[in-house]
């Protein structure tokens, strides 16, 4: 089978909808090495050599840099028919205009319906844009990727695309936090990032839906245990600060905008608990990857945490500061319970297999 992918994001992302893209493509290409894989792109870079040294994947560039947005909606058709493609995969929310009129099958990934739940996180020109490709996108695909159950349901409700069109498929995270790092590792990293010894940890993008704010409200009623924050800080990040100077935290809490990926594993490993209090995400990938760390995760309710964090992780609404508190304290000052779930946590991971998603993902190609 000849299988197409939309790999702008692949090659240009390097966070969530890149690493999804990444992963899924050499998962495939490793797991169904008989299948040949085609890459389509506005442009290469050099974070995707580890396409390279597989075989079975080929990548085609827009041949005007120009038109490139043009190539991608419309014009990759003519290149689609060229190269004999099967089934096309627009990894996030989007198909090429026309791809239903070409008798080549289509499949889309929707990770979340952000833009609907919250439209004033988003500008009246974006949501314009994303909602009318995710509308396209998902009347015509011949069946829909969701990365959780919970993106499942706000499709079926807000776009009334038919329940039985979709699948629902999760993701994985890179194996690097499959693996214990080192002692030596573990010491490099926090002589680099000049980060302590014990320390709760919070990873993701420094703006209002990822609600960091609950997180530093609770921190003053935890022990004396301080915070370490990794993600691109937004405007969103003022009124943060502004709390942790209130609450007198400056001391508590150390900001990392600049992490190098390969160093993300030996600072989730170090963490005494990841906490995770967004309002609402599609699947919530810093979840698993602090389980598959062996870190216990704390996320809050609402969307699809608990999809990603399963039964023996804690949760808390997104607005219960004395609950958030209480669940930290509860962790810090009980260190069987701490270990159950690690335990627990790295067990739970294992669904989320590269194999196995593999598998789910070859199932849903039509044929």
């Amino acid at each position: 089978m000849k299988i197409g992918f939309d790999a702008k994001r692949a090659f240009l992302n390097n966070t969530g909808l890149g690493n999804y893209s990444r992963w899924l493509i050499t998962s495939l290409a490793s797991f169904y090495p008989n299948n040949s894989y085609h890459l389509y792109t506005t442009r290469s870079s050099e974070r995707t050599r580890i396409f390279n040294v597989f075989t079975n994947i080929h990548t085609t560039i827009a041949p005007n840099k120009t038109f490139a947005a043009y190539w991608r909606s419309r014009g990759i058709i003519k290149d689609l028919k060229r190269d004999g493609i099967d089934v096309y995969h627009g990894l996030s929310h989007e198909l090429p205009s026309g791809i239903h009129k070409t008798g080549i099958k289509s499949v889309v990934t929707v990770h979340d319906v952000i833009a609907l739940r919250f439209p004033q996180y988003f500008s009246a020109i974006n949501r314009y844009i994303y909602n009318s490709k995710l509308k396209y996108a998902c009347r015509v695909a011949d069946k829909v990727v969701a990365i959780s159950e919970r993106t499942k349901q706000d499709l079926v409700e807000m776009l009334q695309v038919d329940a039985g069109k979709i699948a629902v498929i999760y993701q994985s995270c890179d194996a690097s936090f499959k693996t214990e790092c080192t002692a030596a590792q573990k010491q490099s990293v926090k002589e680099k990032y000049q980060i302590p010894d014990k320390y709760i940890l919070s990873v993701g993008t420094i703006e209002e839906r990822k609600n960091l704010l609950l997180l530093i409200n609770a921190l003053p009623q935890v022990k004396d245990i301080p915070l370490v924050v990794i993600g691109k800080q937004t405007d969103y990040a003022d009124k943060v600060k502004a709390a942790i100077a209130q609450h007198n935290l400056s001391n508590r809490v150390i900001f990392l905008d600049r992490v190098d990926f390969a160093d993300l594993p030996a600072i989730y490993q170090q963490a005494q608990i990841f906490v995770y209090p967004s309002r609402y995400e599609g699947f919530g990938i810093p979840i698993l990857e602090a389980l598959c760390s062996g870190t216990p995760v704390i996320a809050a309710t609402g969307s699809c945490l608990e999809e990603a964090g399963g039964p023996d992780s804690l949760y808390v609404a997104p607005d219960d500061v004395n609950g958030l508190a209480a669940k930290l304290m509860i962790i810090l000052g009980d260190e069987t319970l701490r270990q159950k779930m690690i335990t627990r946590g790295k067990e739970y991971s294992r669904n989320f297999d590269d194999d196995k998603l593999a598998a789910q993902m070859m199932a849903v190609y039509p044929s």
